[in-house]
């Protein structure tokens, strides 16, 4: 039995039956190993940075393990980095597996050598660099333990290809993690809980503002049995999205730049706030201190590191939301925010945006707001980076599917790997990549892999000819001076889908939407959509 094969048996005793990723030299003992046990399903990606894009989708919708990838050394470990440093400022927990030259070859330089995990230091969890073969179950244990707790994260491990080869006479993997430096809280703290309930209750103007750690440690439907009990309102962070159904009587849309004007109305004038999962980031609260004047602000989130970071709370609670909000639905109090809510209504109406419904272009807003209605009420939705997610965030609906998006750290590309990830955990759901003609361009190369493993994603492109989001900020910011923002070298996507074999729709105006939509979503096949947009028009 080789490291390579007591890899691979760890990786089934964690549950784990796909893996994305590229191989090399570096990096092949182990996938023999894989092709050898017949258990975990091998998909091969065209650039490294789908498969870390890839598993990311795949453990946001499958849940419990997560996501595993794995590429060779050198570039391909680089290459990885970028999709590694977006699951991190997300905590999307992965577990990301690297070749490395041979032990004895490290340091000196040889060919397709780097140092990875030197390189991620900043981005990740945790990383090991494997120096014993015997290490390596425990290493394997710790590495899914770190990556799916506490705040969750991914994980590197780096395997240089002779600890792959070496030989090793048993195997036995540990039944237990027990890391002295390692050991984050889950349970909140009860003096602090009561703290809350008694703000709770002296509030006229409470709110709860939502993040990416509400859905990332499974505690939406608590979440909105708590919300609706006392009649709370919620407000939401973009990773946040689908906290609460977004038609629900009580949320009232994204904060931030991009958010809705009456959510950031609704966070402006509450009295107490309650930030659930959530860091207070500069595109949500732009200027902190206004999150606490005035008000009474709760942190609750399971990093401690992150409670305080940009804005000191009035109370501090650290501890995973799923079991806060248990603790807290068992507290009673008597309150009534009839009178907050109907002040929230009546901005929501006032300051809600409506789409337009004619153009001679396709209206994103109008388009996504009608796509979303005609989806499933389970349906996967997967953003990119730009104009076509400021759309998104604003207008897609979301009833009890997922919204998938990169926000941390914005990165082009993410939406076609994602959804093809989530649409390999989630067979029967529609699962629905949405980018524009810059971003489709980061990852076009996944139609591939799509049409390779036969994974039915539908795929829109909304192409308005700019980098749109950039050429909108020199817009308001350079009077019109574009630059470099022109995309007129598009390529024709009705002969890149034929090349993919892709089913394949152009929608040109507003005119043509219903009929489209109707088509795109009528079968479980891949699709690929164009949807002409007004190259001027701005979020």
């Amino acid at each position: 039995m080789t490291g390579a094969d007591i890899m691979v048996k760890c990786l089934i005793e964690e549950g784990v039956t796909e893996i994305y990723g590229y191989p090399g030299v570096a990096i092949a003992p182990f996938y023999e190993a894989v092709r050898a046990s017949g258990k975990i399903h091998s998909t091969l990606v065209r650039t490294e940075q789908s498969a870390a894009h890839a598993a990311s989708g795949y453990t946001r919708v499958k849940k419990g393990i997560p996501g595993v990838c794995a590429v060779t050394s050198g570039p391909g470990a680089t290459n990885l980095i970028t999709g590694i440093a977006t699951a991190f400022a997300d905590s999307i927990p992965l577990v990301c597996i690297t070749g490395q030259v041979k032990s004895e070859l490290m340091g000196g330089d040889v060919f397709q050598e780097a140092d990875i995990t030197g390189a991620c230091e900043s981005f990740v969890k945790y990383s090991y660099l494997v120096r014993d073969v015997d290490d390596i179950p425990r290493i394997m244990k710790e590495a899914f333990h770190v990556a799916n707790t506490g705040r969750k994260g991914p994980v590197l491990i780096d395997v240089p290809i002779d600890m792959q080869q070496a030989e090793v006479k048993r195997f036995t993997y540990p039944s237990e993690v027990n890391m002295r430096t390692y050991k984050p809280t889950v349970k909140g703290n009860m003096v602090q809980i009561n703290k809350v309930i008694k703000e709770l209750e002296k509030a006229k103007r409470p709110l709860i503002y939502a993040g990416g750690g509400v859905l990332l440690s499974d505690a939406g439907d608590k979440l909105e049995e708590f919300a609706t009990k006392h009649n709370i309102p919620v407000v939401s962070t973009m990773m946040g999205i689908g906290v609460l159904p977004t038609d629900h009587p009580l949320y009232f849309g994204m904060v931030g730049n991009n958010g809705k004007a009456y959510a950031n109305r609704a966070v402006a004038e509450c009295d107490v706030i309650m930030v659930v999962g959530a860091r207070v980031a500069d595109r949500a609260v732009n200027q902190p201190d206004l999150i606490t004047k005035d008000k009474i602000m709760i942190h609750i989130d399971v990093d401690p590191a992150e409670i305080g970071k940009n804005a000191g709370p009035s109370i501090p609670l650290v501890g995973d939301a799923y079991y806060i909000f248990d603790d807290l639905l068992v507290k009673e109090y008597d309150a009534d925010y009839t009178e907050w809510l109907e002040k929230l209504a009546e901005y929501k109406s006032r300051l809600g945006d409506k789409p337009a419904q004619n153009s001679k272009y396709v209206d994103a807003p109008a388009f996504i707001r009608k796509l979303t209605e005609a989806m499933d009420d389970d349906a996967i939705y997967v953003a990119d980076v730009g104009q076509n997610q400021m759309w998104s965030c604003g207008y897609a609906r979301v009833v009890n599917g997922q919204f998938l998006t990169t926000g941390g750290m914005g990165t082009m590309g993410y939406s076609i790997p994602a959804a093809m990830g989530a649409k390999m955990a989630a067979k029967d759901k529609q699962v629905v990549a949405v980018c524009g003609d810059g971003s489709f361009q980061m990852s076009m190369c996944e139609l591939a892999t799509i049409r390779q493993n036969d994974v039915p994603v539908k795929i829109i492109v909304f192409n308005n000819g700019y980098l749109g989001l950039v050429r909108q900020f020199q817009h308001y910011n350079y009077a019109d001076n574009y630059s470099v923002v022109d995309l007129s070298g598009n390529p024709d996507l009705e002969k890149l889908a034929a090349a993919y074999d892709m089913p394949f729709i152009r929608v040109n105006n507003m005119d043509e939407v219903d009929g489209a939509i109707k088509k795109f979503l009528k079968d479980d096949t891949r699709y690929l959509m164009e949807c002409m947009i007004n190259p001027l028009a701005n979020c």
